[in-house]
């Protein structure tokens, strides 16, 4: 198997999309998905421009159906799954405080930041086990270490420290399948979530690029920025 075959979540734009364009540059075949075919489709033509192998493909984390009906796309078309990358997030939540958080929000962002990575690693399992090299990525934030957590931010930061949790878990589980689980923390990146003055989305997509890439003999069930170690 030659060519590496990465589903990105939510790569319609920001990071996801940066590290579809990173991974076809490494000569991976790219699925790039979005919540809508039009918005993948739109997204996958600013790529091709440039001469990237990018396959647009509706994925929306909140749909079991979806996200069913797209492993199965996935299967038929390309046999197996090398690379899955859990980028899809929402709900940045600054106004908020724990004490007074609004549950509906806490419980949306979960939807997605938490349950949307969990049922896509559910999906796509059995082709990432046809894989000789499978990696599944969870794109976190430090926001979520344990070690160095203060208030605000409730349901982002919940939602993305029980993500970290689900990784040390399945990197235990998957271990002895050979498949490399690791988070990652793009760091503060100028995003629509992340807003400006942040550093180029580029350099942020880098970790989650090398966590994908990493060799049979890297780590599993880390918690990194910018390929160096972060406290959990």
């Amino acid at each position: 198997m030659t060519t590496h075959v990465s589903l990105v979540t939510g790569a319609g734009r920001g990071i996801g999309h940066e590290v579809c364009r990173q991974l076809a540059d490494l000569g991976h075949s790219v699925i790039l998905t979005a919540r809508s075919m039009p918005d993948a489709e739109r997204a996958a033509r600013k790529l091709r421009a440039h001469g990237a192998g990018v396959h647009p493909l509706r994925l929306d984390v909140t749909d079991t159906r979806s996200i069913a009906e797209a492993a199965a796309e996935v299967g038929e078309r390309f046999g197996r799954l090398d690379v899955l990358v859990n980028n899809a997030a929402i709900t940045y939540d600054i106004g908020q405080r724990a004490a007074t958080a609004d549950l509906h929000v806490v419980r949306e962002a979960a939807e997605t930041n938490l349950y949307g990575p969990w049922r896509s690693v559910q999906a796509f399992l059995p082709l990432l086990r046809l894989s000789d090299h499978a990696r599944i990525v969870n794109v976190s934030s430090e926001a979520a270490s344990l070690t160095n957590m203060g208030g605000g931010t409730p349901a982002y930061t919940a939602s993305k420290t029980a993500l970290n949790a689900l990784t040390r878990m399945l990197a235990a589980e998957l271990r002895n399948d050979d498949i490399l689980v690791n988070a990652v923390c793009p760091g503060w990146v100028a995003t629509d979530m992340g807003g400006p003055g942040g550093r180029p989305v580029a350099d942020g997509a880098a970790g989650i690029v090398w966590a994908a890439t990493l060799p049979d003999s890297g780590p599993t069930g880390g918690f990194f920025r910018d390929r160096r170690p972060l406290p959990w």
